[in-house]
């Protein structure tokens, strides 16, 4: 009798010599496989060696019998075929199955200490396109590992947030409104009224809009610094110039 088992490596023979007299007239010892009836051997390329097609049938167990003997015989099987190494790199034949792995980001992968700072000068720039630019870096969309759940993103500094622009009569009929939570608080005022009183709030305004909302929409909003005036307390972080593609993002005067 002859088991055949196989594992990611190599395959295992167990065959168990039969009487003197039945080994004599047999020259070679076919695999034994219990649990299959009249099966089908069938190649398989990953395995290395021809496995038997399953049929349905009832499980049968072994007889225990304790003079039966082991021989185990062990050889090398190949996990990637020969006609599909091409695929792969010479590190990668014997390692993970890489066409089936999800990549997905770990803490290590989007600290916060390595992140970059970026700053952009808002004067004369469009409202809306900078805004989109700033939450486009914000969610970290522009990076090849852009993952939509996890902050991937940069930090971003606004500085002269009070000279940006909008196209239209905007200035006059966008209406920015705030409610106190008591009856009868709710306050309106123009994009110009904004400006003059708190120019932060605009920027802050139009870049929350485009950024998710709940949980991790909140901790996206940080990263968002938003100043009056060309200074800012942030020379640490060694910000450099966000890059902007957009080239109607500056009003034309």
């Amino acid at each position: 009798m002859a088991i055949l088992c196989a594992s990611a490596s190599t395959s295992v023979m167990f065959s168990t010599p039969s009487s003197s007299s039945s080994s004599s007239s047999s020259s070679t010892s076919k695999p034994y496989f219990p649990c299959l009836k009249k099966s089908t051997a069938l190649a398989s390329p990953f395995l290395g060696f021809s496995v038997s097609k399953l049929r349905a049938s009832a499980p049968t167990t072994l007889p225990l019998n304790t003079h039966r003997a082991f021989q185990v015989r062990c050889q090398d099987v190949s996990i990637v075929p020969e006609n599909q190494r091409w695929m792969f790199d010479e590190s990668e034949i014997n390692g993970p199955d890489i066409w089936n792995n999800t990549w997905y980001p770990k803490t290590s992968d989007h600290l916060h200490s390595d992140k970059q700072w970026y700053i952009v000068d808002a004067t004369d720039k469009i409202l809306g396109r900078l805004a989109s630019t700033i939450a486009i870096h914000i969610r970290g969309k522009n990076l090849a590992t852009y993952t939509p759940s996890v902050d991937m993103g940069a930090y971003v500094i606004v500085v002269n947030a009070e000279k940006v622009a909008v196209s239209g009569k905007k200035r006059t009929q966008k209406l920015y409104r705030r409610h106190s939570g008591r009856p009868g608080g709710m306050t309106v005022e123009t994009f110009d009224q904004l400006q003059q009183r708190i120019p932060e709030r605009i920027v802050e305004h139009a870049v929350r809009g485009m950024l998710p909302k709940g949980r991790l929409g909140r901790a996206l909003f940080t990263h968002l610094k938003v100043y009056k005036g060309p200074e800012h307390p942030h020379e640490a972080q060694k910000p450099i110039e966000l890059p902007i593609r957009d080239k109607r993002i500056q009003k034309e005067r």
